[in-house]
């Protein structure tokens, strides 16, 4: 084997220290070495040795390094012999030693200048310190190594460069240990930010505590010691009993009827006194008057209030203790434990009358519309230079009965013009019921195009056989008085939507108009016309926020005109029963077209003339507008008198008697065809003002001067 040669990177050439390494003994020569992937090798000696020498006596002299030289291939024969190195200071010998033997590449101390690294290389750090040798030797022992330090990236093209797959393993060990150590304080932090339990809060709780989660747990032992010691506990020593402060522990209950004086004095005692109460409705909730007969007596009247499970009566017997006292001691020996189950139970939303629903017939054409609904050829058809969308024929029709039924084309005929009557099916342009023929094209009502805008129509027909409309009308009006009172403010003006529409009573108003869709109209009599389509109107107001918003201020088609009922077999807006039904099919404002053609089935129910007080009696769901009503059969008249007294007592109409002015409604304005010129609305109007307002007018109508009319703007904000 060749003698292997140790070799030791030279000092800075400006170091004023010009000891040099003496050779080592034969006992501590290192054994051959093969460079670290992440180290540059060592620089090989030339083959003269002159050239060192001269080398040297360069470096002592202080003289520049000039360039190192170009490699030489060295012979296998001739070994080359050792540089002559600086020699180290005292102390130092045997540390430069060791670090040669464990084949690390020197490098001058650190407080010396030190070389540069050829591009693209990773250098390695050493750190022989003289003075802290010793202490990196212990270190070195244990098994730790320093990570090399890159100056700048290698590329990736590039022979030289060097990657240290070792030093990157430790330098992910390393951030993950950082990472895991992170994780635990941040736990740690959030356990010693949670509040302690509290000492009341322990007995019988158990408490898990996540990361943003609090999950408690408490046992049904613990509840029903708390339940028993509160029973215990006597009300009559509670000093701070009240009703609005949260004592009361049972359940105050009464059964009512929609418009009832008795009950609505009832209602707004509880809501007066803050007891809370529950109110179950007779007319809404139908299925609860044998559970009230059973209660109270077959010949009990409403309104009958229960304390738990316990009758105390009705008005008379409410005001009697009231009077003496004792309501109070009632309601806390009663109301203050725990209502038993005993007790009338609170209504549940989503669940219908079942003896109701079982009483609804199917209708006796439902077998024959079924099998043609399937055997039909329904297609587009180009008529009329338009395009009639999901239609069929009279003779398409025809046959197909014939076939169905194996009945005569004239009892066909026949049963077509029964599905036209009862509204299963209508001519395209509404023109006949029904005729036999190509020329003449029907659908189906589920198929109608504007479906999408019938807001009381679900996915299909309502199959059932149709109710009279009075019948409809009535309960439908029941339903919304006791919404009215439910959520409404006591003088009608505000309405909590948001109540309604989440409310089990709009539900089942929901459900109720499903049945206008092919209920008789002409079978309607004529003096119920009026109040039916004035609460119509009003509902569907209440109906239109609900889906659709309010009313703008600039594009009210979609509340007043794209919100539709299909009443009867034909299409209502709020428009077309205000202008068409109630105002004896007059234009609306700023429109030139009369809501119905001369053929239009819609004008047999229309009012012969039109009376200017269904104005002041139809609810736009605005603030300028009238207050939200419903009106009986029996006494609609008075009531729209009274109707249009308080809406010009409250704002509805202003007199300046200084400037001669009389400030109007703007309903008057676009309206005026109802009301007529001028002078002739003052004295209309005169007969529904107080009488400090009907004085002043008087006075200014009979004192033949001149009278300034100014209407006032409308509020289109929503009266929530």
């Amino acid at each position: 084997m060749g003698e292997e040669t140790l070799v030791a990177m030279p000092l800075a050439p400006h170091h004023h220290h010009h000891a040099r390494l003496d050779a080592l003994p034969h006992h501590v020569a290192p054994a051959p070495q093969t460079p670290l992937p992440h180290q540059a090798p060592p620089p090989e000696p030339t083959g003269a040795g002159d050239n060192n020498k001269e080398e040297n006596e360069e470096r002592d002299r202080g003289v520049a390094e000039p360039p190192p030289p170009a490699r030489v291939a060295r012979p296998e024969t001739t070994p080359t012999p050792p540089p002559v190195l600086p020699a180290p200071a005292a102390g130092e010998e045997v540390y430069y030693a060791r670090r040669m033997l464990q084949g690390a590449v020197l490098r001058p101390p650190p407080h010396l200048p030190q070389p540069e690294a050829p591009p693209g290389l990773a250098r390695a750090l050493s750190a022989p310190a003289p003075h802290g040798h010793a202490e990196h030797d212990e270190a070195e022992e244990a098994g730790e190594k320093q990570r090399p330090a890159v100056d700048r990236s290698a590329s990736a093209n590039s022979t030289a460069a060097v990657v240290d797959v070792a030093s990157i393993g430790r330098f992910l060990r390393d951030r993950r240990a950082v990472l895991s150590s992170a994780i635990t304080r941040r736990i740690s932090s959030l356990k010693e930010s949670s509040p302690p339990p509290s000492p009341s809060d322990t007995y019988g709780v158990q408490e898990i505590h996540l990361p943003n989660v609090k999950v408690t747990v408490r046992l049904k032992d613990a509840i029903a010691a708390d339940a028993a010691a509160e029973d215990d506990i006597a009300l009559d020593d509670d000093p701070g009993y009240s009703f609005s402060g949260g004592h009361i522990k049972g359940r105050v209950s009464f059964f009512s009827r929609s418009g009832c004086r008795d009950c609505a004095a009832v209602r707004a005692f509880f809501r007066s006194s803050g007891l809370p109460y529950v109110e179950i409705n007779l007319d809404v909730f139908p299925e609860r008057e044998a559970e009230l007969a059973s209660r109270a007596g077959g010949a009990a009247r409403v309104p009958q209030i229960f304390l738990n499970e316990k009758l105390l009566g009705g008005l008379v017997v409410l005001n009697s203790l009231r009077n003496s006292g004792e309501f109070e001691r009632r309601v806390r020996d009663l109301a203050g434990r725990r209502c038993p189950d005993s007790a009338p139970r609170v209504p549940v939303y989503g669940f219908d009358d079942e003896a109701a629903a079982a009483e609804q017939a199917e209708d006796a054409m439902v077998g024959v519309v079924r099998v043609l609904r399937h055997r039909m050829p329904i297609q587009d058809r180009f008529v009329r230079v338009k395009l009639v969308k999901n239609c069929f024929s009279g003779a398409d029709m025809v046959d197909a009965i014939v076939n169905h039924l194996e009945c005569g084309r004239d009892k066909a005929v026949e049963i077509g013009k029964e599905l036209a009557r009862k509204h299963f099916i209508h001519h395209v342009f509404r023109e006949n019921d029904f005729e036999d023929g190509s020329q003449n094209l029907y659908r189906f009502l589920e198929h109608d195009p504007a479906v999408p805008k019938y807001y009381n129509f679900r996915g299909s027909t309502n199959d059932g056989e149709p109710k009279p409309a009075a019948a409809v009308g009535h309960r439908m009006t029941k339903i919304m008085l006791a919404i009215l009172e439910a959520y409404a403010s006591d003088d009608r003006r505000h309405l909590d939507y948001s109540r309604i529409a989440a409310s089990e009573e709009f539900r089942r108003y929901a459900n109720l108009v499903q049945e206008l869709q092919r209920a008789d109209m002409t079978a309607l009599p004529a003096e119920e016309r009026l109040p039916f389509f004035l609460n119509l109107h009003n509902a569907m107001a209440i109906h239109a926020v609900i889906r659709v918003g309010q009313p703008g201020a600039v594009d009210r088609r979609p509340f007043f005109s794209d919100f539709q009922y299909i009443v009867g077999g034909h299409p209502y807006s709020l428009a077309a029963i205000r202008n068409g039904i109630l105002r004896a099919n007059r234009r609306q404002p700023y429109t030139l077209a009369k809501p119905f053609g001369s053929n239009d089935r819609r004008l047999e129910l229309a009012q012969r003339r039109a009376n200017p007080l269904v104005h002041f009696a139809l609810c736009d769901a605005t603030r300028s507008s009238p207050i939200v009503r419903f009106y009986t059969t029996q006494g609609v008249e008075p009531e729209l008198r009274h109707a249009a007294r308080e809406f010009f007592l409250h704002g509805g109409v202003e007199i300046d008697l200084e400037s001669r002015t009389v400030h109007l409604t703007r309903i008057v304005k676009w309206y005026s065809n109802d009301f007529g010129q001028d002078r002739d609305i003052l004295r209309w109007v005169l007969n529904y003002l107080d009488p400090t307002k009907a004085g002043l007018l008087t006075h200014l109508l009979n004192d033949g001067g001149p009278i300034n009319i100014s209407y006032m703007n409308y509020d289109w904000s929503l009266n929530v």
